[in-house]
């Protein structure tokens, strides 16, 4: 293991090419740094230093070990932010799960806000769908959840807010079998056709797909985004958050379909566990806590337009 001392000597060396300017960026004698070197030479048992030219040069191991060296320092430098970042309330690691319903997009100006703090925290938001966005919570995967739908199941020390409640509407491609059925829908004629769905990412369960009648056949897309590409392209039907598919209505590439069971509006919540306490939590907490923040996550990212 090189020292802290040897770890900056064959960086000086190696970057000026020159034991006295070595020296002098050190604030040591050349004397003392040309001794450090020979003894670093007689450590590693081999020729780190070619001493036949003007200019002080590192033979291939000496360029071996003053590479990795300099990465060395890097990390340890890197290192002692991470401490002291930690030491000052910051996390050093802060993980954001979203529930597959909220668009990423809404995210961006909040991100870039909390990039502004120059924390140092490495942020890290990645999506699960249903159970699993709960699920990344109780099991340590999460330090937030935005966007989790259903009530809060029984977490430790769990602390939840809603967020609102998000619309959804019965929407088929003007292609589909369905489009062509007298409204209102019975469950009985829907059931006579595929659903589209999007797989629950539950680990512990089989998941839940929403949407599906008894015995109805379904495709299982990984996404909200695939759902409403899979049903644009007539291959199912199902339930789509109306702001998500508005302007595709609008279009006429998706048609509403009234139905004999409504589906009622899903409540969405942010949720954290109260035994972290850690200033980029509580920073992401009072963000989703603001009301605008709030009815975009719920309404889309064309909420305020």
């Amino acid at each position: 293991m090189l020292s802290e001392d040897e770890l900056m000597l064959l960086e000086a060396i190696r970057s000026t090419g020159s034991l006295s300017r070595a020296a002098a960026r050190l604030g040591k004698a050349p004397s003392t740094v040309s001794h450090a070197a020979r003894q670093l030479e007689t450590r590693f048992d081999a020729l780190l230093f070619d001493r036949r030219g003007y200019r002080l040069r590192l033979t291939p191991a000496g360029q071996l070990l003053a590479d990795d060296a300099a990465r060395l320092i890097e990390d340890v430098g890197r290192l002692a932010r991470r401490v002291r970042q930690v030491a000052s309330g910051w996390e050093d690691r802060f993980w954001i799960v979203t529930d597959e319903l909220i668009e990423f997009e809404l995210l961006l100006p909040v991100i870039r806000s909390f990039d502004a703090l120059d924390s140092g925290v490495t942020l890290r938001v990645t999506h699960e769908v249903l159970g699993g966005t709960w699920e990344a919570l109780r099991d340590g995967r999460a330090d937030l959840v935005i966007g989790a739908t259903n009530d809060p199941p029984t977490i430790a020390h769990l602390r939840w807010i809603e967020l609102g409640a998000m619309e959804w509407v019965f929407a088929v491609s003007p292609r589909h079998p369905l489009a062509r059925e007298q409204a209102p829908l019975s469950r009985e004629r829907i059931a006579a056709h595929r659903a589209v769905v999007v797989a629950d990412t539950s680990r512990a369960t089989f998941g839940r797909a929403y949407g599906v009648l008894g015995g109805q056949a379904a495709l299982a897309v990984p996404s909200m985004q695939a759902k409403i590409a899979a049903q644009r392209n007539a291959l199912g039907a199902g339930w789509l958050p109306r702001h998500r598919v508005a302007s595709l209505l609008e279009r006429g590439e998706l048609v509403e379909l009234k139905t004999a069971d409504p589906r009622e509006p899903n409540t969405l919540y942010a949720a954290w566990r109260s035994d972290r306490d850690g200033r980029a939590l509580q920073w992401w907490i009072d963000q989703v806590q603001q009301p605008r923040l709030a009815k975009r996550i719920v309404r889309g990212i064309d909420a305020f337009a």
